[in-house]
């Protein structure tokens, strides 16, 4: 039986931690927890495969630390066995940093990347709105006015570089907030802007060397869009499921994929902003998310969601034998999550869509709290963590009834998105960083 095996495993594998000398207990349970190294997790997904995960807390209940932090952001943590790395605004000074944190709550250092911060829409965002990666010898970060480091995780600057002077100056209203994604040994990023003039947009993605951020490949992004369609603060993402393994980049009303090797484009499809209605504001922020056989494609605002095969070719915009359904609602910046079936998306108001992954169906249609959704819904363990920008989270049960386990209030606003790993759930509020996890 499975269980058996794995029990096998881990005992063999305390035998020989043992044998070298560490604790045993500490050391096995190490082995089995699950890294966060970068926003949404180890698979680009959202989900974690981590297990007795918080449920329930407050303030004081099951809070494990809080550690206030120089001043506001909307970055996910990222989290690597005792380091915890996340961007930061440096409210006294407008400098923008990276830091790190021991899992023990403790600041370990912080470098300062860049300074200039931009606040966005009073209590929005900020130029520290990019959320970092790491594969556990260095971490990579970039800040929304392009610049983009790489530190050992120590805090040793390796590289440092102007996304602007390399590939031209940004035209985006509330700047560059798209994660970098890390992925064998590279970065790739989706730099997509502009203003008015195709002809003359310098919208691009790239791949850079993440040893030396060197150029691997760049490829233009052309594009129909106008106005302030042409901005996108979505994140690249990877579709990565048997022998198919390519680079999706998103915004300026389409969705593209890139082959890993040169960035060509392998597929797009466009009309994401209907052409007989079209919203020159329709600028994208959520990114979509994979499974296996399937491209959930979030749009923004009024526009509709969908749902694409991976194996296109060319512009499949109107290719029907790829679209797999359309649901009239899209999250306005929350990602969508699947799991088991199940897609899950949580809306700008707090009402969330629960859609059977096959038909597009609706199973459910339920509002978690009233309040602005800002962060990405978080699966673990059987459950979905919704977080609310007042602070509010709610736990949902997963599955095609609506079920709420709990609702968790810590009393400060936040944007980012939350992490877990090693069996604690990481929020990131305005004011601080907070560890929660069981007793």
């Amino acid at each position: 039986m499975k269980w058996v095996s794995l029990l096998k495993v881990r005992f063999s594998g305390i035998a020989l931690l043992a044998m070298l000398g560490l604790n045993p207990l500490e050391s096995a349970d190490a082995l089995l927890a699950e890294n966060w190294p970068q926003w949404r997790g180890a698979k680009h997904n959202g989900h974690s495969s981590e297990t007795n995960t918080p449920t329930k807390w407050s303030k004081t209940e099951n809070i494990a630390w809080r550690l206030p932090l120089p001043g506001p952001g909307g970055a996910t943590p990222v989290v690597w066995g005792e380091r915890i790395f996340l961007t930061s605004v440096d409210k006294a000074s407008g400098d923008l940093l990276l830091m790190c944190v021991g899992t023990d709550g403790k600041e370990k250092w912080r470098q300062v990347m860049s300074s200039g911060n931009k606040d966005v829409r009073g209590d929005e965002g900020n130029s520290a709105s990019n959320s970092p990666c790491t594969d556990g010898e260095h971490v990579w970060a970039m800040m929304a006015n392009g610049v983009l480091g790489c530190y050992s995780v120590e805090g040793k600057e390796v590289w440092k570089l102007d996304l602007q002077d390399r590939y031209g100056k940004f035209s985006i209203q509330f700047g560059m907030t798209s994660s970098p994604l890390l992925d064998g040994g590279q970065l790739y990023l989706q730099l997509i802007h502009g203003e008015g003039n195709a002809k003359t947009r310098e919208a691009v993605v790239v791949c850079v060397d993440q040893k030396t951020g060197k150029e691997v490949w760049k490829q233009d992004r052309p594009s129909d869009a106008i106005a302030e369609c042409e901005h996108s603060y979505a994140s690249p993402t990877m579709y990565d499921y048997g022998q198919s393994k390519f680079l999706l980049s998103h915004g300026a009303d389409f969705i593209v994929a890139h082959d890993l090797s040169d960035g060509h484009e392998l597929w797009r499809c466009g009309n994401l902003n209907v052409k007989s209605k079209y919203d020159p504001t329709l600028r994208f922020v959520a990114t979509p998310v994979t499974s296996n056989g399937i491209v959930i494609v979030p749009t923004a605002k009024g526009a509709p969601l969908l749902a694409l095969k991976p194996n296109g070719k060319g512009d499949i915009t109107n290719n029907d034998d790829v679209h797999l359904w359309k649901h009239a609602k899209t999250p306005d910046v929350p990602s969508p999550l699947i799991h088991d079936g199940l897609v899950y998306l949580c809306m700008q108001d707090g009402q969330v869509h629960c859609l059977d992954e096959k038909s597009g169906e609706q199973v459910y249609l339920k509002r978690a709290h009233s309040d602005r959704y800002r962060s990405s819904p978080l699966y673990a363990d059987g459950k979905i963590y919704l977080t609310a920008r007042g602070g509010f989270v709610t736990v949902i049960k997963t599955g095609k009834s609506f079920e709420v386990l709990a609702e968790n209030e810590i009393g400060e606003a936040m944007s980012a998105s939350p992490a877990i790993a090693n069996g604690t759930l990481f929020l990131r509020s305005f004011d601080a960083l907070w560890a929660i996890r069981n007793k």
